[in-house]
């Protein structure tokens, strides 16, 4: 099969994805009764962003992004971490913590404070791979079971140590000297582009070397496709287990520090909830793939962002986005599982095709 092909078979599952959700959201906004048609929507929601809104769809892939790559580790690995959502709030909250102490000065807290998200989301994941590797306790379980710990730890903890002020309680301000200023592109009120946004293009570049350039991303895909084969061949299943868990829960502590050090200062009502789970469905739309994530996180973010002009343009609720984006998700893997068969048969009956050239020439 030439580039060309291949190339065309690649792109042709996320359009016949993307069609599917469009079709599925008209049908929904139609059968709504909305006096704004499907068209009004789909006005608003593909109209040029305006530059405040073009910011915060950067800002936003980098974070989803992120989120996408903690939960593709595990994906390749087999294991289903759905507990991204938990690591990174717990992470976040602890680094924002720390962070706000102002312990250490300048960069150096900066710096201290990203290690600190990175090893407190490692271990609160790694508890779902111990459970996994010692008990048999499916990661899926325990990791919905952590998610619900992380967020009442976190609230407990913010209650009981975090300054209240009217009816909102939040840890202690980043010092001045610690924020990271990000870059204006356009006006001063359009807002900025967060610095460590470039989080993402390092820990995706990292994920495409570890598993393509690496030993280990090699043992990651073996396992993922077959533990059984993985055995076989020599890999400790169990430690692999354990070692995916802690890269997947160490990126997931970074998800919100983009925002948290370029823009939030504080963790509070700032902390923006729900990134895990958006996480988990870019990364199952973009096959667990560096590059495809990168069109994902940017699909989610745009559409996100986007929707917020329904409410003052239609009636049309921005919840309706997030149908876009579910059946998005679902079509996709059927379409790909389709286009997969389609390629197939193609390939076997290129095959029956040249091996029955020779015969017919021999006969003539």
């Amino acid at each position: 099969m030439n580039t060309l092909k291949r190339i065309g078979f690649a792109l042709l599952a996320p359009v016949i994805a993307v069609l599917i959700a469009m079709l599925a959201t008209s049908i929904v906004i139609l059968a709504s009764g909305s006096d704004s048609s499907a068209g009004d929507f789909w006005s608003v929601i593909l109209a040029k962003p305006e530059n405040r809104i073009m910011v915060n769809i950067i800002n936003q892939t980098s974070m989803i992004y992120l989120s996408a790559v903690a939960a593709a580790i595990g994906f390749r690995m087999g294991l289903f971490n759905i507990g991204v959502e938990g690591q990174y709030t717990l992470a976040s909250y602890t680094a924002a913590t720390f962070a706000g102490a102002a312990l250490l000065p300048g960069a150096i807290n900066v710096f201290a404070s990203l290690v600190i998200a990175m090893a407190v989301g490692a271990i609160w994941a790694g508890i779902a791979g111990i459970l996994r590797t010692t008990r048999g306790v499916s990661e899926v379980i325990s990791t919905i079971m952590l998610n619900s710990i992380a967020a009442i730890l976190v609230g407990y903890l913010l209650d009981q140590y975090g300054e209240h002020g009217g009816n909102q309680v939040r840890t202690k301000a980043l010092h001045a000297s610690s924020q990271v200023p990000g870059w204006v592109p356009f006006e001063d009120r359009d807002g900025a582009i967060w610095t460590l946004g470039l989080l993402a293009v390092a820990v995706g570049i990292g994920f495409w070397v570890l598993l393509n350039k690496t030993r280990f991303g090699f043992d990651l895909r073996a396992t993922g496709l077959s533990q059984t084969a993985a055995v076989a061949s020599g890999i400790k299943v169990n430690r692999m287990v354990l070692v995916s868990m802690l890269l997947s829960g160490a990126v997931a502590g970074l998800i919100w520090m983009p925002a948290y050090f370029g823009s939030a200062y504080t963790y509070g009502t700032t902390f923006q909830a729900g990134l895990g789970f958006t996480g988990i469905a870019v990364a199952l739309l973009g096959r667990n793939q560096p590059v495809g994530m990168i069109f994902g996180a940017v699909l989610f973010a745009f559409l996100s962002a986007q929707s917020n002009s329904l409410v003052f343009q239609t009636d049309i609720s921005p919840s309706v986005v997030q149908i876009t984006q579910g059946v998005a998700v679902l079509a996709v893997v059927i379409a790909y599982e389709l286009v997969r068969r389609y390629r197939i048969r193609l390939e076997q009956r290129s095959v029956a095709r040249a091996r029955t050239a020779p015969a017919q020439e021999v006969a003539a």
